[in-house]
This record gives C-alpha cells, sequence and structure tokens, in this order.
C-alpha cells in the first residue's frame, strides 16, 4: 500500500467490528484453529493497532452465531473480550436456530451473564422463504422483544440476495433450503419491490439495519435511498480484508463509506486473502495475524476520525433509482 502523510481523517464510522461469526465454519475454519486461540491473538493484535491511530474508535467482538455463552467465555480466558468495548450477538429462530423466537431474552441473558461488556444484537432476522407473512411476523415478533433492550439492534437485511449471486455459506446448495433461505432476507425483493415487513419496519431510527455490499456492488445508491425512505441512523455493513488487495480497492471504499456518511455506521472487517490464508480460503485463519491487524488500523486512520492520507470526497453523479426508490 502507499505510504501517506498523517493527518486528521474523516469520521465515518461509528464502530469497527472485527471478524463476522467467529464460530461459524462458513466464516471462520475453526477445523485449523481448533481452540480458537489463533482468532484471539488475531483480535487483540488488531486492538493494539487501531487503538494506537484511533483511541476512541468503538471496537466490537465479531458477532457470534450461533449464541453460545460458552465460546464467549473461552475468547474471554484469551483477552479478546476484555479487549473490546461490546461483544454481539446473531440469531434467526425462525430459520436456522434451534431455539423458539420467545427465547431471544434468555439468548442475550446468557451471554450478558459472562461478558464483562454490553451485548449488541449485529443481525436478527427471518426470511420471507415461506411465506411474507412469516417474515412480518418474525420482525413484529423480534421488535416486541428486543427493541430498548439493547443498545444496538441490526435487523438482517434491506435486500433479497440477487438470485443470480452465491450466498456466503460452506456448503452452498448442498446445504438445501437452509442456503435458499439466504436469498430472502431482505425487505425489499430482489427487485426492489417492498415487502409486507418493509411496511411495519419502525420509525424513528432507533431499529438500525445490516446490508452488506458486493465490491463495486451496483445497489449502493439505491440501498442508500431507500435506508433514508425508513428513517435509519443505524447501519452495519462490511469492508472485506480480500477486497482489500483487489485493484481499485482504495477507490471503491472510499465511494462506499462516503455514499453511506449520514448513518451511524459499524463496520465489520473479515474474509481473509487468498494469499494470506493458511489455507487459500476466505474463512482461513491468517498465517500472519499483524496483517489483518494492518488493514483494521488503515481502517480506523482513513474512516474513523484517526490520523490518516487526506480522502478526498467522491464526486457523486445523480444515478437513477432502479427498483422503484
Amino acid at each position: 500500500m502507499a505510504i501517506h502523510n498523517r493527518q486528521e481523517g474523516p469520521d465515518l464510522v461509528e464502530a469497527l467490528m472485527l471478524w463476522n461469526e467467529p464460530n461459524n465454519l462458513s466464516h471462520w475454519d475453526f477445523e485449523l484453529d481448533r481452540d480458537w486461540q489463533r482468532f484471539a491473538a488475531m483480535v487483540c493484535q488488531a486492538v493494539t493497532a487501531v487503538r494506537a491511530v484511533a483511541p476512541e474508535l468503538r471496537l466490537v467482538l465479531g458477532g457470534i452465531s450461533p449464541i453460545d455463552a460458552n465460546f464467549i467465555r473461552l475468547l474471554a480466558s484469551y483477552g479478546a473480550v476484555d479487549a473490546v468495548d461490546r461483544v454481539a450477538v446473531h440469531g434467526f429462530p425462525l430459520d436456522w436456530n434451534h431455539w423458539p423466537i420467545d427465547d431471544w431474552p434468555r439468548k442475550l441473558a446468557e451471554i450478558e451473564a459472562v461478558s464483562s461488556k454490553p451485548v449488541w444484537v449485529s443481525e436478527a432476522g427471518a426470511s420471507s422463504f415461506g411465506a411474507e407473512e412469516v417474515q412480518r411476523f418474525g420482525l413484529e415478533r423480534t421488535l416486541a422483544l428486543l427493541r430498548g433492550r439493547v443498545e444496538r439492534l441490526h435487523w438482517y437485511s434491506l435486500f433479497d440476495l440477487p438470485p443470480t449471486w452465491s450466498a456466503t455459506t460452506r456448503h452452498r446448495e448442498a446445504e438445501g433450503s437452509a442456503y435458499y433461505r439466504h436469498y430472502y432476507m431482505g425487505l425489499l425483493r430482489a427487485d426492489g419491490t417492498p415487502k409486507l415487513a418493509y411496511h411495519d419496519f419502525p420509525e424513528g431510527g432507533g431499529v438500525g439495519i445490516c446490508q452488506w455490499f458486493h465490491f463495486e456492488d451496483p445497489r449502493l445508491d439505491d440501498a442508500v435511498r431507500w435506508l433514508r425512505r425508513l428513517g435509519v441512523r443505524y447501519l452495519r455493513t462490511g469492508l472485506s480484508w480480500a477486497d482489500w488487495l483487489r485493484p481499485n480497492a482504495e477507490a471503491w471504499f472510499d465511494r462506499q463509506m462516503w455514499a453511506l456518511e449520514e448513518f451511524d455506521v459499524t463496520i465489520t472487517l473479515c474474509y481473509t486473502p487468498e494469499s494470506e490464508g493458511i489455507e487459500p480460503n476466505y474463512t482461513s485463519p491468517p498465517r500472519a495475524p499483524e496483517k489483518f491487524a494492518a488493514f483494521a488500523a488503515w481502517v480506523a486512520r482513513r474512516y474513523g476520525g484517526g490520523g490518516a492520507a487526506k480522502v478526498v470526497k467522491p464526486r457523486r453523479e445523480e444515478v437513477p433509482c432502479r427498483s422503484g426508490c
């Protein structure tokens, strides 16, 4: 990467989340890290690197799925929980979890009992795979159980996954209907038209949205318009470490972050570049965890209010809305 002069950077990020679902084999290959010591060491190195450049930036442990108090206890034994400011959980009881939706308060209490830090719900959702009415019920019940109960609640997600794209899972189509549910998690269909649950999303900005954007994602501008219409304040998304090594990565990252500047953004950092993994896969623990720490520090400097290169706001051209927004 180019060497930049240090100066005050823009403040486009509310929090950095270090990885995504580290106890899910689709996101962290714990067969290569069976006791998660590599993961905990990577998190602690990233925390140290970020604190050095943006000491006030809030740091969140990667949201866990499944919700497992023993996993948080294990990471705490390595110092990873004390290192961060928040822990986070993901829950989808109507789709993938083996507990009823009304158990949400109990699942939160289990994590709170073993964590020294406040707990965020950085993904909660329900698919419309079976029926839109099921998703609508899932949203209504989740809000009744969690709204006001946690500091941050992000509903997953804004858009359905386009049918020609691949969902980020370990075994893909071999997972059967569990895989195809990933394509129906949005408040908006893949063609951009609203589902029933869209009309029940609460006003006031207290409930956030989690929406991932792919590299040079054509949905970015439409997403901003829909988020405004919904009155969203809190947004969780991600920047891929693997994408950082692509040509034009900085230009895309700048465009994404400036497009989202009006929201309180939690940026999730994850996905190992194939060239950096113990094995050439985005889920692999890195051979050199300090390289992930360097990526986290770069993001903090560039977007988190730390010392950074001067980031020029990209010129935004008016892009016609493709999805009725």
